[in-house]
């Protein structure tokens, strides 16, 4: 590992969710002495990814970095296939839609369609969840046994709200319920009063590449929730146009 550039990137990381930080408090998050950080700082302002927060003497991330997540969402193939499928889901269940894919203990959202209801709506694309608290997350998790072995050894399951399943044992039994219906909740674990419904996507590899899912208002019953079908559909249409010879393709180990 080059240590500059993995000291670069937890800046960056540190910054992330529109975090606007001083140069000491990335040194105390960062544990390093404040020369050092104010070294990479400077350097990752010169190349646009870091700006100074005009008027204070905090940072946050900078455009080049939108520049280059648009360069990353651009060659997504999940990303430009789901778009009409979205679309449609949206269309049918009068829910937003969320697609999503995995970044080590992460989900981070590719595509959002909004509720086609005219309402104001934020756009979340690029917003992280923790995957343990996201059906997205969950859908994904449930067919990658390497990476749900190392969410459920990890020795702790960060707590978003009172609701974030933090005990393995708990959400192991969620993934055994994703593996034999397909489709995976969340309930008010990410953010209070928001729940969803998702299921995996899958490419021409059998591997789960991502989710498709419904965000829905927190209160009513999931178990039967009308959306659940045509989440199921559309994740295996859409993962039937990414090459996939059956849906899901095969249990996980």
């Amino acid at each position: 590992m080059i240590q500059s550039v993995d000291r670069a990137i937890r800046v960056l990381t540190a910054l992330q969710g529109a975090r606007r930080m001083s140069l000491s408090e990335l040194s105390t998050r960062l544990e390093l002495a404040p020369s050092t950080t104010h070294g990479i700082v400077r350097t990752l302002v010169e190349h646009g990814m870091v700006v100074q927060e005009r008027g204070s003497s905090r940072y946050q991330l900078g455009p080049a970095v939108l520049r280059l997540g648009n360069v990353y969402l651009d060659t997504l193939e999940l990303r430009s296939k789901t778009i009409p499928w979205a679309e449609d889901l949206a269309r049918r269940t009068g829910l937003a839609v969320r697609t999503g894919v995995l970044l080590i203990d992460d989900v981070v959202i590719i595509h959002h369609e909004p509720r086609p209801d005219g309402s104001r709506q934020m756009p979340e694309v690029g917003i992280v969840i923790p995957v343990h608290a996201s059906a997205l997350g969950k859908a994904m998790l449930a067919f990658l046994p390497e990476d749900e072995k190392r969410v459920l050894t990890s020795g702790g399951l960060r707590s978003m709200t009172g609701e974030t399943l933090t005990v393995a044992e708990e959400l192991r039994e969620q993934l055994d319920d994703v593996r034999v219906s397909g489709i995976a909740v969340e309930q008010d674990e990410a953010v209070l009063g928001e729940s969803a419904l998702a299921s995996p996507v899958f490419d021409s590899s059998g591997e789960a590449v991502g989710a498709i899912g419904v965000v829905i208002q927190s209160g009513g019953d999931l178990a039967h929730h009308e959306a659940r079908d045509v989440v199921r559909e559309t994740a295996r249409a859409l993962s039937r146009e990414l090459g996939a010879a059956a849906w899901p393709p095969r249990p996980a180990g």
